[in-house]
């Protein structure tokens, strides 16, 4: 058995496969079932595990381009304004960040015009949002 903790196992098999079933996991964590019902049930209660979804290649999606946008935020506008971008329905995931800019927002739209519209009318008109920098997913790698 790995050094592994069993929460770290079950981790991995749920991050490698979200849609594996619990016998699936099980079986990749070397644990029964009802630990790994246990443990899932555990984590999602404590906020570790926030959702399940799908990967997505965003060349192959024919109805949606894809961004990660880097927004800058004022400072004394933070709270108000990251309520108003998790409001986007075209922000599909937001996230503090210590990189380059304050936060990273997963923008969708039907394609690179509705994109520009988003990050241009409605990320860039919220009070407190200084900047948006664009970056367009083209091909998904791993």
């Amino acid at each position: 058995m790995s050094s592994e903790s069993t929460e770290d196992r079950i981790l991995a098999a749920l991050e490698e496969d979200a849609q594996a079933s619990y016998a699936d996991i099980a079986a990749r964590a070397d644990v029964s079932k009802p630990t790994v019902r246990k443990y899932i049930d555990k984590l999602e209660e404590e906020g570790v595990i926030v959702g399940y979804s799908a990967d997505v290649d965003p060349k192959k999606l024919s109805s949606q381009s894809i961004a990660m946008v880097g927004v800058d935020v004022a400072s004394e506008q933070y709270v108000d304004a990251t309520r108003a971008l998790k409001d986007l329905d075209a922000v599909r995931a937001l996230y503090t960040s210590s990189g380059d800019h304050m936060l990273m927002a997963e923008v969708r739209a039907d394609d690179g015009d509705a994109l520009g519209e988003v990050i241009s009318e409605e990320i860039l008109g919220i009070d407190g949002v200084t900047a948006a920098h664009p970056s367009f997913l083209q091909e998904r790698l791993k």
